[in-house]
């Protein structure tokens, strides 16, 4: 008997309490905290890599880019701090990936003038920087990973699927990838179906999200710089052959950046989802790219992990070490996304 088959109870049992807990919120017997400050929410409803972060982020460069101070709120996945921390006040980045998590502070560096901050309870997160922040409010809160965070209600409520697996959605957690059952996909107000690679590929899984009659939008990873770690561009892609390296949800989704991109991988080394590294595991990076006559290539998120601990940067330096930068692209165009996002300030 598969192990699918064993926890196949444990997969219904799961979906029967999400559901209850969906339908709890839904007749108001429990209640979500209304924030004074506009709140859009960025989540997803499976487990693993979406392209998320790539989202919030370029939602967060879009706000601060039309001149409106904003705030991250996350949950600071793999940190190893708890409650609620400050990463970034909007003026110095406080705390690493260690504190923050990789993506946050990944988050925080990228966006330099946003006010961060970490925290499980996002509602507490939120009256935490209304209380730190008194004489500079954000206008407009972005909350990371909360789309069944219910705790806190949301102006706009945005879930990305990601198309390049769309098996994710055939089965509940333990079984399968989905954190509740698909009918959740009707509260949320716009649907990104992200990490498109083939269009003829995502045709299925794109009808059936339309079919939740929300408004979707199709996306695509875009390849941007590969940098040296001191964070200046490396140059021409077209010119390293790689050994690629990440512990992220889907690696095959960076490979595909990295051929875009130009890169030659030749050889790979893959580690689970947020597993910290050690320098057992770097160090065998460093030996077999230079047995191998290889640029070892990392994900920023992974750059950002590495670069808490300064030895295992410092070895990875020496080794020339690469990381590849990305953002989403909309073939669509914009406008929709865009609308959305300004309508959350308006209401």
């Amino acid at each position: 008997m598969s192990s699918a088959t064993l926890l196949r109870p444990a997969a219904a049992l799961y979906g029967m309490a999400m559901r209850l807990r969906n339908r709890l919120y839904d007749r108001g017997i429990f209640k979500s905290w209304l924030s004074p400050i506009p709140v859009v929410s960025v989540g997803n409803i499976t487990t693993g890599g979406t392209g998320k972060t790539p989202l919030v982020d370029w939602i967060v460069k879009f706000y601060e880019g039309s001149g409106i101070p904003t705030a991250i709120v996350s949950r600071g996945y793999g940190r190893q701090t708890k409650g609620v921390q400050l990463v970034s006040d909007g003026r110095r980045i406080l705390l690493g990936s260690r504190d923050a998590g990789d993506e946050t502070a990944m988050l925080a560096a990228r966006n330099p003038g946003t006010i961060v901050v970490v925290a499980e309870e996002r509602g507490a997160g939120v009256q935490f920087l209304m209380r730190q922040f008194a004489d500079r409010l954000p206008s407009v809160i972005v909350l990371d990973d909360a789309f069944q965070h219910r705790k806190i209600a949301r102006d706009l409520d945005i879930v990305v699927v990601n198309a390049s697996a769309p098996k994710e959605l055939d089965a509940m957690l333990p079984t399968g990838r989905l954190r509740e059952p698909l009918q959740g996909l009707d509260r949320s107000d716009l649907i990104i179906l992200g990490k498109i690679t083939d269009d003829a590929k995502a045709a299925p899984l794109l009808q059936k999200l339309c079919e939740t009659r929300k408004p979707v939008l199709r996306s695509r990873i875009k390849p941007g710089h590969l940098m040296k770690v001191n964070g200046t561009v490396s140059g021409t892609n077209g010119y390293v052959k790689a050994l690629a390296f990440a512990g992220i949800g889907a690696p095959a989704g960076f490979l595909h950046s990295l051929e875009e991109s130009g890169v030659k991988v030749e050889a790979t080394k893959f580690f689970r989802d947020h597993e910290p590294y050690t320098e057992a595991a770097i160090r065998s990076i460093v030996e077999e790219s230079k047995q191998q006559n290889l640029v070892p290539v990392t994900t920023e998120k992974d750059w950002f992990r590495i670069a808490d601990d300064p030895d295992l940067a410092r070895l990875l330096a020496d080794a020339g070490c690469r990381y590849l930068t990305i953002a989403p692209e909309f073939p669509d165009g914009t406008e929709e996304l865009e609308k959305r996002l300004m309508e959350v300030l308006e209401n």
